[in-house]
């Protein structure tokens, strides 16, 4: 009798022992569940947060005052900071939200998306009409001169389209500007004036060398006074490489999302990669050569006579998305500035303050001072030979340059 009360007695300890296991495992479920249910309510307040701060800045535009931070929420558990600046030619935004000890960023580089009725060209009216010879065809619609357009000749070769523009056209009145901010950014850039740049890391560029660093961390610089020859080694990210005379870049070189700034900068043949790169004189692109999206080559600074100053792209090259040449003309100016050669292919943008010969193919939008064409011996203003621009066949996704006239869309989510 005894030993049935002993066995009993132990059983009912063990119920009483799963018992209160079974309710504290319960219990401490319920507590994970509510701490894992407040952890998503903040992760889901976060992201409302940053999103808010991602709509209230895309439409501002850039202060004089680069890479400022605004507090735009500063309460107790709740924070939200805003920065934009620019980074190379494009808009750079930073949003970061906080709520209690959850924080999330967003980054991304912005710009205008065209309208759904692009235009292939915007020409300067120079007093000059615009002349069309050989293989030329532009498709969408373009601003003109006063004086119009016309068919030409040259080397023998008359037009051979069947209209002189395959879109509408209108008088061109006042030639579109960039925002000033972003020219007096590329200005500074080519001034190797680092604008609010704190904490910057040196780094060095030996061969085999890889750096990758991200838009949230303070910026890597490699910097030289002699020429830098970029071989073998890997760049990613928030890094800047500035020379005070040369930059070389070859095909063993992978380069994403970096800014290259020098005087002169020599992109070999084969290169592929997505990068900006920055110059005041030269900046010659070989053949074969392939720049994703969102890629910018720049040249930068006033025409001076009998002084090298061009951009030139070689044959059977591809460049996806923009091309800048920016500074002050004259009217004895007859030499070409931004040369495009054919069976090249440029997917985005094409702004020249100066003369461009265009051989190749724009699929997107021109917007040009002036066009000149150098044959056999002979000069020829304002004439396009064998060129095509055809805004019709640039992806709608495409967003490209600000001019301020139009609401802002992300162009590339960074990290």
């Amino acid at each position: 009798m005894r030993t049935l009360k002993a066995g009993a007695l132990q059983m009912v300890t063990f119920i009483i022992v799963v018992i209160a296991l079974f309710l504290s495992s319960i219990l401490i479920l319920m507590h994970v569940h509510k701490q894992f249910r407040i952890q998503t309510n903040h992760t889901i307040e976060t992201v409302k947060l940053l999103d808010e701060g991602i709509h209230y800045q895309m439409p501002k535009t850039v202060t004089t005052d680069e890479n400022r931070t605004m507090s735009l929420i500063a309460e107790d558990d709740k924070h939200l900071k805003l920065t934009k600046g620019f980074w190379g030619v494009f808009e750079q935004m930073h949003v970061e939200a906080q709520i209690k000890n959850k924080k999330l960023v967003k980054m991304a580089f912005v710009g205008e998306q065209p309208r759904p009725s692009r235009v292939a060209l915007f020409l300067k009216d120079n007093n000059k009409p615009l002349v069309v010879v050989g293989n030329t065809r532009i498709e969408g619609s373009a601003y003109l001169p006063k004086r119009g357009i016309k068919t030409g000749h040259i080397s023998g070769h008359s037009y051979y389209g069947t209209k002189t523009v395959y879109g509408a056209t209108e008088v061109s009145r006042q030639f579109p500007k960039l925002d000033s901010k972003l020219e007096a950014h590329i200005k500074l850039l080519t001034e190797y004036k680092l604008v609010n740049q704190e904490n910057i890391q040196n780094i060095d560029l030996h061969s085999g060398k890889t750096h990758i660093n991200s838009f949230e961390n303070p910026l890597m610089l490699a910097s030289s006074r002699n020429e830098i020859m970029l071989s073998n080694i890997t760049l990613s990210g928030h890094i800047i490489v500035q020379s005070n005379r040369k930059i070389i870049v070859d095909e063993t070189t992978q380069l994403k999302d970096v800014v290259l700034i020098a005087p002169n900068i020599e992109i070999r043949k084969d290169v592929k990669g997505i990068f900006q790169a920055f110059a005041t004189k030269q900046l010659n692109v070989s053949e074969n050569v392939k720049l994703n999206y969102p890629s910018a080559l720049v040249l930068y600074g006033d025409y001076i006579k009998e002084e090298a100053h061009h951009l030139e792209l070689a044959s059977n090259s591809e460049i996806k998305g923009i091309l800048l040449c920016l500074g002050r003309t004259r009217s004895d100016n007859f030499d070409v500035q931004l040369k495009i050669e054919d069976n090249t292919i440029i997917e985005g943008q094409v702004y020249c303050e100066q003369n461009l010969d265009l051989r190749g193919t724009v699929y997107g939008t021109v917007y040009a001072n002036n066009f000149l064409v150098k044959e056999n011996g002979t000069t020829y203003q304002n004439h396009l030979y064998h060129a095509e621009i055809n805004s019709n066949e640039l992806t709608e996704q495409f967003v490209g340059l600000s001019f301020n006239t139009l609401p802002k869309q992300v162009m590339k989510w960074l990290y």
